[in-house]
């Protein structure tokens, strides 16, 4: 068999195989990354020095990485990618079969090499299924062991000092409960912590489930809270600047939401009715933010930007309100436009709420705090 008739590597094999070489991949492409346990750590794509980029090095999970400072996630095809050919796939693809040797690899060696990435897949494939429910399960027992009734909570007190009075409200919302302790660990769900200062603290949280759209509980949500020294609840200083990395999943969330405000007719996440409209804001304070001004709507959060993206709802909800934020950069407006096509798409009535443009978001608009005039 001659090298053209060879059958096409595609690209699920070569992400096998650079998995099943990551630290080498790593060393490679990211000489300045630290190996701290199960992990590389780096502060970036272009290998500045930090921890903020975590790439897993083992089990089911390795190869696969993600950036903490911001949305940046993949596999290791996708590490070559960024790292070395922004984000160019064709390229970093190309690039791999050489550094794998592929090209001139004999064909007895490369069908070995072939059998074993498809071993490795189904090995990884299986083991990432088992993390999922086991993650499912801990999201579950995070949730359902945390106390129901935040009222008098520091979570009523967190979100007061955010404009919201939730025991004003003709009922409490039941995706949120209050956990008086939870222990912080900044890292990907199942892998050990990252050596961080923060990890291993304890705090007092807020606690969100993150449902599908069958009703079934997926993932959690968790704000870490701190009581300030005037008294106050905020966000707990983790993070840089203090407070950044206050909020975590736990679980796989993708398609998820979580489920705030039942609307006017009150009935259940599982039995919504047709003529309702759904209002879909990114994080947990704007969703009650706009709960406050309009209660006939059925509110859920989408957590993040790029989830909202990627919702999986229910086919009965025709009538969509999108609540954006007032954000300047470009990638965040892109994304929210892409949210609101892929919804159009679905054959839905999708609307855009901004709020004015003094204000950034609804939770700011709810309280009257506006934005520094450009140029003042």
């Amino acid at each position: 068999m001659t090298a053209q008739q060879r059958p096409l590597i595609d690209i699920a094999e070569v992400v096998a195989m650079l998995s099943d070489r990551i630290d080498a991949l790593v060393a490679d492409l990211l000489p300045n990354a630290e190996r701290v346990g199960h992990e590389w750590v780096v502060g970036s794509l272009d290998g500045d020095p930090g921890r903020s980029l975590s790439i897993c090095r083992t089990g089911g999970k390795a190869g696969v990485w993600a950036d903490f400072s911001g949305q940046d996630k993949g596999d290791a095809l996708d590490l070559v990618a960024g790292a070395l050919f922004g984000n160019d796939k064709k390229r970093a693809f190309k690039w791999a079969l050489g550094w794998l040797g592929l090209e001139r690899m004999d064909d007895k060696l490369l069908q070995k090499q072939r059998a074993r990435a498809a071993a490795l897949r189904e090995q990884n494939i299986r083991k990432a299924n088992e993390n999922r429910d086991a993650q499912r399960g801990r999201a579950q027992r995070l949730f359902y062991g945390a106390e129901a009734d935040i009222l008098g909570t520091p979570v009523d007190l967190y979100l007061q000092g955010r404009g919201i009075d939730v025991g004003t409200m003709p009922r409490v919302p039941r995706g949120l409960r209050y956990k008086p302790a939870m222990t912080y660990k900044w890292c990907p769900p199942g892998e050990a912590p990252r050596m961080d200062p923060d990890a291993g603290k304890s705090f007092a949280g807020m606690v969100a489930c993150v449902i599908n759209a069958e009703g079934e509980t997926i993932a959690a949500h968790r704000t870490f809270l701190a009581q300030r020294p005037d008294g106050s609840w905020g966000k707990a200083p983790v993070g840089t600047p203090p407070g950044r990395d206050a909020k975590m999943s736990l679980g796989e969330l993708a398609g998820g939401f979580i489920p705030l405000w039942r609307g006017a007719n009150g009935r259940t996440w599982k039995d919504p009715a047709a003529d309702e409209t759904l209002a879909i804001a990114e994080g947990i304070e704007n969703a009650l933010s706009i709960v406050a001004k309009r209660p006939a709507w059925r509110v859920i959060s989408a957590v993040s930007l790029k989830n909202m993206g990627a919702l999986v709802l229910p086919p009965i909800w025709k009538d969509i309100v999108i609540c954006g934020d007032n954000d300047p950069n470009q990638a965040e407006q892109n994304a929210l436009r892409a949210a609101i096509w892929r919804l159009q798409d679905q054959g839905r009535q999708v609307r855009l709420a901004l709020p004015p443009p003094e204000y950034k978001d609804f939770n700011d608009l709810l309280r009257g705090i506006r934005r520094p005039v450009q140029g003042a």
